[in-house]
């Protein structure tokens, strides 16, 4: 077993706050994911950890140790799986290494505890057909219990995902790239508001199933505001924090729903790669752990 593996599997008894769920294979919850539906599963998580942080599981050659990509995410897994809501995988990441990282990209779903929700952020849209073949490779196939879609070709490039009562969609809203403002702030000419409300007002519509959510960039702090407020009971997915310079502050106060929950703050560089050194997996736990308790501080959790 690799040393930073071992090494964490041998503290966490020891010096980590296990969650009632981290050792999966015996807790309760293992049996209990199988008859929630995402956003069951998410609030569950999150409640039990006391947490609205995602880890984005974001793997780059250039910026890991010296570690294979499933060794560095079960690490990571072994490391803060007490501390998150959930966790995304980009994968863009993966892709890029072939075979070998979509198999890696395969074993870390499957070594997740089954509890914690996985968000496949792939922000796939395309015609009907397509569309359909998309989302059964993401919620068949590879299993993820939520996934990121591109709403630009319309509602039928969505609708197969929605379709998928018990799964997670997350529709681009307002993205927490710059360039989002080339196409997502144009003034629409039916009612004279910003395409990114456009968007935000047919998801609402489309959430028949209430399996929709948007994601909406914490760089953009009161297009976040306004979209809580046109959609005050949807999940939301807000990146942006931590090396984009998005306000964690903001993102918590403008992104929860009326009970403080439904906001998952992800967060990818800042955390998985605190270390580049053997020390990667603890320093990843403090740099989450204080991340978590950030964003508790704001939404007032004791």
């Amino acid at each position: 077993m690799p040393q930073a593996l071992s090494g964490i599997i041998a503290q966490r008894g020891q010096f980590f706050k296990v969650s009632p769920f981290a050792l999966d294979a015996f807790s309760p919850y293992w049996y209990y994911q199988f008859s929630m539906n995402f956003l069951e599963k998410l609030l569950t998580a999150a409640r039990t950890n006391r947490s609205l942080l995602c880890i984005g599981l974001d793997p780059d050659p250039e910026l890991m140790p010296r570690v294979d990509v499933l060794e560095f995410n079960t690490a990571i897994v072994d490391a803060t799986s007490d501390l998150v809501c959930a966790y995304k995988p980009n994968l863009a990441f993966y892709e890029a290494l072939g075979i070998e990282g979509l198999k890696a990209l395969e074993r870390t779903i499957a070594y997740i505890p089954k509890a914690i929700p996985i968000i496949g952020d792939g922000k796939r849209g395309d015609i009907g057909s397509t569309a359909r073949a998309y989302a059964r490779a993401l919620f068949e196939t590879l299993g993820f219990d939520a996934a990121t879609v591109n709403p630009y070709l319309g509602y039928d490039s969505v609708e197969p995902f929605i379709e998928y009562k018990e799964k997670g969609v997350f529709i681009l809203c307002r993205t927490s790239n710059v360039g989002s403002a080339d196409f997502q702030d144009l003034i629409t000419s039916d009612i004279s508001k910003p395409l990114f409300e456009i968007v935000a007002r047919r998801a609402k519509e489309w959430n028949t199933y209430g399996n929709v959510g948007l994601v909406m960039g914490a760089t953009y702090p009161e297009e976040l505001k306004r979209v809580r407020q046109l959609c005050p009971e949807m999940p939301l997915l807000i990146p942006g924090i931590g090396a984009q310079g998005g306000d964690l502050l903001d993102a918590v106060r403008y992104g929860v729903d009326a009970k403080g929950e439904k906001a998952i703050i992800s967060s990818s560089r800042q955390i998985i790669y605190a270390s580049r050194g053997e020390d990667f997996a603890m320093a990843a736990r403090e740099a989450a752990l204080k991340l978590r308790d950030e964003i508790n501080l704001y939404r007032g959790a004791t």
